[in-house]
């Protein structure tokens, strides 16, 4: 029998936080499809995961409230993820809402098919920029640890993280979600500059 293993924790490759709007500067600027470019920027002001992004449909997104909610499907957790949406964020979505006549994704390639799931971090490897789309999840956290002044469980549920202990969990019911806004807001003005 084997004792204790030393499993080593890699961490996914990310840019600190002062870095992202000049990454996000660079992509905009390139020479990626429109929908590659909108969807990269629309991932970063929300936090999400790749997937999340790469595969929106418009039934998804309600304009009204500012909400894009995420099917419990296609999250990590598989619980639904309501995501607050800033002004930027609805910016990129009427620029979305231009790119070809596809009806259900939001960030449909010319061929009218979702972006592949290599071709974020291809993206971003051409532009030299040294992080990989998962890694944008912890310039977040570790802006929003470091700069901004939001509790931890906000920041957490931004995220979609679960909590792990299952006693704290039985009482956290709510999503906190006009204080993710808050919170999302003001990455948005940090990036913005």
């Amino acid at each position: 029998m084997l004792g204790p293993q030393n499993d080593i924790v890699t961490h996914r490759q990310a840019l600190p936080h002062k870095g992202v709007a000049a990454a996000i500067e660079t992509v905009r600027d390139g020479s990626a499809q429109p929908a590659v470019r909108l969807a990269f920027e629309f991932l970063v002001l929300t936090a999400a995961r790749s997937g999340e992004v790469r595969l929106a449909t418009w039934d998804e997104i309600d304009t009204a409230s500012a909400v894009w909610t995420v099917p419990a499907a296609r999250m990590k957790a598989k619980r639904e993820h309501r995501v607050p949406r800033c002004g930027r964020a609805l910016e990129i979505l009427d620029a979305a809402r231009t790119l070809g006549d596809c009806k259900r994704l939001v960030f449909p390639m010319r061929s009218g098919r979702s972006i592949a799931t290599s071709t974020f971090p291809k993206m971003l490897q051409y532009h030299e920029v040294a992080a990989v789309p998962h890694g944008f999840r912890s310039s977040f956290r570790d802006w929003a640890a470091e700069e901004a002044d939001h509790p931890r469980e906000v920041i957490e549920a931004a995220l979609a993280h679960v909590i792990q202990n299952k006693v704290e969990a039985a009482y956290a019911r709510s999503d906190l979600f006009e204080r993710r806004r808050r919170l999302m807001d003001d990455w948005a003005e940090y990036l913005a500059g």
